[in-house]
């Protein structure tokens, strides 16, 4: 059956390039959560960042949802999800409209897939509910306010009056992003879904406000890293772009110490956005890990 066509759908996905169900949940917030929802198995939850949507993840579902239960969300403002009037986008909001989001889909034993913001979102929804964590898949991404220069300046720039303008005048956050955040090329089809979302201007707020966050939530960002000890005896597979022109091998090396029990892989030819840059690779990793945990469990068992 084909999918309805919802009413505040702000544009229709090239179905040749993301073929999967269109899932909707509405919050309480009055938020409508797009999602998709693949396979069967284990739970992943597979969280973007900023400009992306659920569709950054459409290579590494179609290579696991054989094997795993593959859930990615839009976040409210992002993708084709719609967010309630008033709501301001911050990284907070965001973390709570997941945790809501989890709750109503009563996703129990889920691996956790986080990049750029999926990072905090995903560790504070664990922070909030950490039973129904299994463990994490990390990607380039950080956990904890900024520190070095580069980055202050960064969101200074993209999250103030020059990021605004770019939004609004030519969507050019997506288009600065996606341009420095791959390593290789996009096509100019695949360009088009990331750019597909922020059409209009009124609609292109999500993708400067994130950048301010990067400062502007200083406070939420610092209560995740207080309190994410409370989550190192959980399993980590870190996956890092050695490209990747926000984070880099300073904060790789963080989350290895935050997160004893881990496996680190290294994507050489990655930047930023690694689910575009090497979702193969990072598919094999995902699958080579959990054959190997399963292994692992099997054996301490006999």
């Amino acid at each position: 059956m084909k999918p309805q066509q919802n009413p505040q759908e702000k544009f229709t996905p090239n179905r040749a390039l993301y073929p999967y169900r269109s899932c909707r949940l509405t919050l309480k917030s009055g938020a409508v959560i797009h999602y998709a929802d693949e396979g069967q198995g284990p739970v992943l939850l597979l969280l973007h960042g900023n400009p992306t949507w659920s569709f950054l993840y459409r290579n590494i579902i179609a290579a696991l949802k054989d094997d795993f239960r593959c859930i990615a969300p839009d976040y409210p403002g992002f993708g084709l999800s719609v967010a309630p009037p008033g709501f301001g986008f911050t990284a907070a909001e965001q973390a709570a409209a997941m945790a809501e989001f989890v709750a109503a889909l009563d996703l129990d034993g889920m691996t956790v897939m986080m990049q750029d913001w999926g990072g905090p979102i995903g560790f504070a929804l664990a922070l909030q509910r950490p039973e129904r964590v299994r463990g994490f898949i990390i990607g380039n991404s950080w956990a904890w306010p900024l520190e070095r220069r580069g980055q202050k300046m960064f969101s200074r720039i993209m999250g103030g009056p020059v990021g605004r303008g770019l939004a609004w005048c030519c969507n050019g956050i997506v288009r600065v992003f996606m341009s420095r955040g791959i390593a290789t090329s996009l096509e100019p089809g695949v360009l088009a879904m990331y750019l597909a979302p922020f059409g209009k201007r009124k609609s292109r707020a999500p993708t400067h406000i994130f950048p301010r966050q990067l400062l502007a939530a200083r406070p939420f960002l610092a209560d995740i890293h207080r309190r994410l000890p409370s989550l190192a005896d959980k399993p980590a597979l870190i996956l890092w772009g050695l490209k990747d022109f926000a984070f880099q091998e300073p904060e790789r090396e963080r989350f290895e110490a935050l997160f004893p029990d881990h496996e680190t892989v290294l994507l050489p030819d990655a930047g930023h956005f690694i689910q575009e840059d090497a979702p193969e690779a990072i598919s094999a990793a995902i699958r080579g890990y959990f054959q190997r945990r399963l292994s692992a469990g099997a054996a301490s068992v006999n």
